[in-house]
């Protein structure tokens, strides 16, 4: 056993960290329970696990028990294995007692004395690990009750240990989706322009990324799967990075806008990351829809790159309070009025005084507002009569692979500028 010392009497340690289910309470009070009705120093949970006997739950009434949670040791080593295939009774009132358990050192080495050990059996009949109890003391009053009362809680955990395994399964799943997500060819940026509206002329391009492997679904699912195992930020990063390539093909006098979670910004691969290119030419875009607590984090981050040329905009504008809250902390250089507000504005008040509003915001505060999702010339034009100079949409110009969105840059020309014209006024 690994005699590492424990910090509590009560631990429990999920495994993989981060992405077990978190053990009912019922669990460990029903493990302290029958270690104190047994009479016993310490109950613990093991697992099997290649090759090794993992302990993932203590109960001790030492508060400096002789194992510990995440501690292991050589399956064939331990009690438990042998209990499995039989070597041991799940039964010894005395293990000092058995010859087959002298032959362990942990018999003498942790003065075991009394030991109850029962297999935590799956539905397919594979053996997770066990439970087991021991004293450093004989104990000639326990009876097979005491098994069976051992079994029935070994079910139980059964059942716990049933789905964390399923969730597991589904994690290493998701692992592999972005590992493969992440290979060469299978994520591509895509631009989108963002117009200045009455000059009819572009200014920037919104980068978003397209995803050309299995499954097939939207940017967000996979972005908000990676999440879920924890490498959001990697996917991010990976992605700014791909779409950052772009620069050197752009004219020098537009911008690129990346999306990065507060999560990302704060991470500290980031600022190398923009670092390699010109900060002048990138806006980095925040996009959150919940609260966020790392605004003082963002801006120790920000700052200097913002000092450097970098451009900070707020995403989703109108979406929702959490991004009013993002625009006053985080004082970006542009807000993008979110798509729900921008769609159908021409024929709706409210849209247009919020809207107004938030053009009189950035007029008074320095900034740029940029309309999202603009998908008619009647939406164009009452964005225009609002006040509002940049825009982007499908109406302008559909994200789509840097040559053919510098096309649309390109139209510089009469045609594009006089096409853009004629939408507003």
């Amino acid at each position: 056993m690994d005699t590492t010392s424990t910090s509590s009497a009560i631990l429990h340690r999920p495994w993989p960290v981060g992405r077990s289910l978190e053990p009912p309470a019922l669990l460990i009070q029903s493990m302290q329970a029958i270690r104190r009705h047994m009479a016993m120093d310490v109950a613990f949970i093991s697992e099997f696990a290649e090759g090794r006997r993992v302990f993932r739950y203590l109960d001790s009434a030492d508060p400096d028990p002789p194992i510990r949670v995440g501690g292991s040791d050589p399956l064939e080593e331990s009690y438990c294995q042998r209990v499995v295939d039989g070597r041991l009774p799940e039964l010894m009132r005395d293990a000092c007692q058995n010859i087959e358990a002298l032959t362990l050192p942990a018999t003498l080495a942790l003065n075991i004395g009394a030991h109850l050990s029962v297999p935590i059996r799956l539905k397919d009949g594979s053996v997770f690990g066990t439970f087991c109890c021991f004293c450093t003391r004989p104990n000639s009053a326990l009876t097979q009750r005491d098994v069976a009362t051992m079994r029935v809680f070994a079910d139980i955990l059964a059942g716990h240990f049933e789905r964390e395994l399923q969730q597991r399964s589904s994690a290493d799943q998701m692992e592999q989706r972005i590992d493969q997500a992440m290979t060469p060819g299978c994520m591509r940026p895509v631009y989108q322009p963002i117009f200045n509206l009455p000059q009819g002329r572009a200014v920037g391009f919104e980068a978003l990324t397209r995803f050309d492997c299995e499954p097939r679904r939207s940017p967000d699912q996979w972005f908000n799967e990676a999440a879920g195992v924890e490498r959001g930020v990697e996917l991010e990063l990976h992605a700014i990075e791909l779409a950052l390539q772009g620069l050197e093909q752009i004219p020098r006098s537009l911008y690129v806008a990346v999306n990065a979670s507060p999560h990302t910004v704060i991470d500290s691969r980031l600022p190398q990351l923009l670092a390699r290119h010109p900060l002048d030419r990138i806006v980095l875009e925040v996009t959150e829809h919940e609260e966020v607590e790392q605004y003082s984090e963002i801006a120790r981050v920000v700052n200097p790159l913002r000092m450097a040329g970098l451009r900070v905009a707020v995403d989703d504008a109108g979406a929702g309070y959490a991004c009013f809250k993002h625009i006053l902390n985080l004082a970006p250089d542009i807000i993008k009025l979110d798509n729900s507000i921008t769609r159908h504005i021409d024929a709706d008040l409210k849209r247009q005084a919020l809207a107004a509003a938030l053009a009189r915001f950035v007029e008074t505060t320095g900034g740029n507002l940029v309309a999202e999702g603009v998908e008619t010339s009647d939406e164009m034009a009452a964005l225009h009569r609002i006040g509002i100079m940049f825009a982007q949409g499908y109406s302008l110009g559909r994200p789509g692979p840097l040559v053919d969105a510098l096309s649309l840059a390109r139209g510089l020309g009469e045609q594009r500028s006089g096409a853009v014209r004629r939408h507003i006024n």
